[in-house]
């Protein structure tokens, strides 16, 4: 199956992925055309983990609905740095693996498709033990630990950008999945939903599930410049309100948007978001003029940093460093994005953009039946 519509020659197919939205979030349009198909889908991610709820309107769908199957595993998490965690960890990895491997047994899904992600390896090694094909996809330019360690056993690896430096012995450029809900966002709804007046700039701000307090604190510390010119939208994540600014005129804090978030994309006029591959995509692919955050290497593996250079040598991006990042050097870079805007949205209009979901079912489909 493609997303022409045909149906697939997969039967069951065993999706995992998780830790963070960036390795669930881009399997959603893979899984919705894969149940309209009528191929039965199993998500295996960790036990209450973000993963789980992310999926849950396709886990409990209305009534009829194909949906579904979630499985919880113990998933443990692989750092690069020494912490007491390690301790722990160390077991439940092979503890996720066993369980991976039992059910992989009682599934017997047709091909695996991995989003990468801690929660994702053990379930590549036990499909691996299994002889079960596997797929993985990585959106950064560089693999990241769970796709470098799972490498070995995966038959095809899916990738972002023609420059992506993965060594494998078969990697097929297919873009991320953008969500349908992202590419049909209407304007005039997501300013309505905001309360902002036709006539206002909206500054859209998202920190990421991971990447947000820094963030948080620059944009709040940034209002007083920010607001003469624009209205600010502020996804700042789950628990991260500062109260003290909720009757702040201009300024909204949302902790997390799900239903109607392509329409508040729709309605932003510039983007100022970290730079996780996911969201990267999301914004080249819609088109959005952003200014790029990345995370430093304190705080991840340096591959937001590889992100964001990525696409500022190609003129797609703006980009600031944290340790540059204070009101005012944010305030500045958001005054020279509106700028630059006109010529970033003409570099961004010849981005190309793949018919990702159905790249990825080839593969699976071909992964399945070699």
């Amino acid at each position: 199956m493609t997303t022409t519509g045909r149906r697939s020659a997969l039967a069951r197919v065993m999706v995992a992925g998780g830790g963070t939205g960036g390795h669930v979030l881009p399997t959603l349009p893979v899984i919705e055309a894969l149940l309209a198909a009528g191929v039965e889908v199993r998500f295996v991610g960790g036990v209450g983990g973000l993963e789980e709820h992310l999926l849950a309107p396709l886990i409990a769908p209305s009534e009829g609905a194909a949906k579904v199957i979630y499985h919880g595993i113990a998933a443990g998490k692989l750092r690069r740095y020494f912490a007491l965690a390690n301790l722990i960890d160390c077991f439940r990895v092979p503890l996720g693996v066993w369980q991976a491997w039992r059910l992989i047994d009682r599934v017997r899904p047709d091909v695996v498709f991995s989003k990468g992600g801690f929660v994702s390896f053990p379930v590549v090694l036990g499909a691996w033990l299994r002889g079960v094909p596997i797929v993985a996809h990585e959106s950064d330019l560089t693999p990241g630990l769970a796709n470098r360690m799972a490498a070995p056993f995966v038959n095809s690896l899916c990738v972002n950008f023609d420059d992506h430096q993965a060594r494998h012995r078969r990697v097929v450029v297919t873009g991320t999945p953008v969500r349908a809900q992202l590419r049909q966002g209407d304007r005039a709804r997501g300013r309505q939903r905001l309360g902002i007046p036709d006539d206002k700039p909206l500054l859209l701000v998202v920190g990421g599930s991971l990447g947000a307090t820094r963030l948080n604190e620059v944009v709040r510390a940034a209002l007083e410049a920010l607001l003469p010119s624009y209205a600010v939208a502020h996804v700042c994540g789950r628990g991260k309100v500062d109260a003290t600014r909720n009757d702040t005129p201009g300024y909204t804090q949302l902790e997390y948007v799900d239903a109607g978030w392509g329409d508040i994309i729709a309605a932003a006029d510039l983007v100022v978001s970290r730079a996780g591959a996911g969201a990267l995509y999301e914004w080249l692919a819609l088109g959005k003029p952003h200014l790029l955050v990345p995370l430093p290497k304190t705080a991840s593996r340096g591959d937001q940093i590889e992100n964001a250079a990525f696409a500022k040598a190609r003129g797609w991006s703006l980009v600031i460093d944290e340790h540059t990042l204070t009101a005012v050097t944010l305030a500045d870079s958001v005054a020279m994005l509106a700028a630059e805007a006109s010529r970033i949205r003409r570099r961004l209009a010849t981005f190309q953009t793949r018919d990702s979901v159905g790249l990825i079912i080839h593969e699976l489909e071909r992964a399945a039946s070699s």
